[in-house]
């Protein structure tokens, strides 16, 4: 009786199988609803907040091993590859060997766009109709992005460039030149110079996330455009705010006592 109930049963699953159309495939499972961010009064996507990025790209935009000061880290480039033109890979090797003292923010200088997004201290996102404001706690620094359909100033140099930014759906698209030459990428020497032009996109991917996206172009360093990514955090403690970090004082401070 038992072989009987295996073999009736077999016939049935071959023809269930029999009834189904050749090269047809199961139906996909659904797929999650993308996450929509909570809005403003003026109906955009909500990125008010105290948010800060955890990675080791102020250090090294690639992946890297651990130094001495230096976290080991897995790297923020798509492709793991930034495309130097063979002419400027020489001065990329020269800022890593003098990183120590070459580095910009080792004289307190602005750290730039993108690179203000991903050193080791939070910022705070302010939304208003017309503009979105970025402080952050670094150095006092901060970033106008108008948003009212307004077009970049006439070329200049400025060390966080002119900022310009958009609604596409849900992602805050920012449209970022008129650089100086002054600023790295990172503290492995990674640089460009007063031609960048950066993209950067900020989409929330949940109430406590937003995934921040740049692309790089630089004519005279790098071959093609090239991104970046990595997520910005909340910072969720209670009565979180930023705090000072006087970068110049503590140069000066070196300065006096000799060293």
């Amino acid at each position: 009786m038992k072989h009987v109930v295996i073999a009736a049963a077999t016939v049935i699953a071959a023809s269930s199988l029999a009834l189904i159309p050749t090269g047809a495939q199961a139906p996909a499972a659904p797929q999650a609803p993308a996450y929509r961010a909570p809005r403003t009064p003026d109906g955009k996507p909500n990125l008010n907040g105290i948010w800060q990025v955890l990675s080791t790209a102020n250090w090294d935009l690639l992946p890297h091993s651990a130094e001495e000061g230096i976290p080991a880290g897995q790297g923020v480039v798509e492709g793991d590859e930034i495309p130097y033109l063979p002419a400027a890979i020489a001065k990329k090797k020269e800022n890593l060997a003098k990183r120590k003292t070459a580095d910009p923010l080792s004289k307190c200088f602005l750290p730039g766009v993108p690179r203000i997004t991903y050193v080791p201290f939070p910022l705070e996102i302010v939304q208003t109709p017309k503009y979105v404001a970025i402080v952050y706690e670094f150095d006092h620094a901060m970033r106008i992005i108008y948003t009212d359909g307004s077009s970049h100033p006439p070329p200049n140099d400025f060390w966080m460039g002119d900022s310009r930014g958009r609604w596409q759906g849900d992602t805050l698209v920012v449209d970022v030149t008129h650089f100086n030459d002054e600023t790295w990428f990172d503290n492995a020497g990674n640089y460009h110079s007063d031609a960048l032009h950066v993209v950067e996109r900020y989409t929330p991917i949940g109430p406590d996330a937003i995934n921040y996206e740049a692309t790089i172009e630089d004519p005279k360093v790098f071959s093609r455009p090239w991104k970046i990514s990595m997520p910005l955090y909340r910072r969720l403690e209670k009565g979180i705010q930023l705090l000072e970090y006087e970068c110049v004082d503590f140069v000066y401070q070196k300065l006096r006592a000799g060293k």
